[in-house]
């Protein structure tokens, strides 16, 4: 069973997995003490709005490797069995990597993949927000350049290392799959309220736009059925 964590992150030109780009990736391993960063040229011109954001570039990525290149390194640096954790990492990071090492013509390794995101709205579900800023000021992080891979990932490992205390990487990710009941919502207008306190409009407007039906929220859906929010909701 892979235990060995290794925390990452990837920038990108915007948010459409298979139409956006990796612009940077980074990663550091804890135990071996062991950093990874590189910028990614994306072969095409960086969105104003994603600069923005970023502060990354087009002059910055200009002469950085290709996406092939990159993620060789990358995966030499995660080799062995490892626990990839990122913020958002289902939703997000995971997906953007599967479809990077397709579109390179490279086979992803079989990797383990933990969701930083996911352990905060399960089990600190008494914080109103759960974003990496959030949780920085929550656990008191000094700030960092959010929004740089290498920086969010380093704030992240201090971050999940508070949340999960000294559980080992076994307990963490056989808590994580067990199924467990949502109590605030975990996002939107009404974040950080008791599910019992929502208006019934609002759960029928998610569920008539799909929200409901996203993979991780799942376990969201299950306990507004069980609260009977959703009958006639769609």
């Amino acid at each position: 069973m892979a235990t060995r964590p290794i925390y990452y992150d990837t920038e990108t030109t915007g948010i459409k997995i298979g139409k956006d780009r990796i612009i940077e990736i980074a990663a550091f391993d804890p135990e071996l003490d062991r950093r990874f960063c590189s910028f990614i040229n994306p072969e095409c011109p960086i969105p104003p709005e994603s600069t923005a954001i970023t502060h990354i570039t087009d002059d910055m990525v200009k002469g950085a490797p290709l996406i092939k290149e990159a993620l060789q390194g990358f995966s030499e640096f995660c080799s062995g069995d490892v626990v990839l954790i990122a913020h958002n990492n289902d939703a997000f990071d995971k997906p953007f990597l599967e479809y990077e090492f397709k579109r390179a013509g490279l086979d992803m390794p079989v990797w383990t993949f933990l969701d930083s995101l996911k352990w905060s709205r399960k089990y600190r579900s008494d914080l109103p927000r759960h974003s990496l800023q959030f949780l920085r000021e929550a656990y008191g992080i000094e700030a960092n350049q959010a929004h740089r891979a290498l920086d969010d990932v380093l704030v992240l490992y201090q971050i999940f290392s508070r949340m999960v205390d000294d559980l080992s990487m076994k307990k963490i990710l056989e808590l994580l799959s067990q199924n467990s009941q949502v109590v605030r919502m975990p996002f939107g207008k009404h974040a950080g309220k008791p599910l019992s306190e929502i208006p019934k409009d609002y759960v029928a407007w998610l569920a008539k736009n799909g929200a409901l039906e996203k993979k991780e929220n799942a376990t969201l859906k299950e306990t507004f059925e069980k609260l009977g929010y959703l009958t006639g909701a769609v």
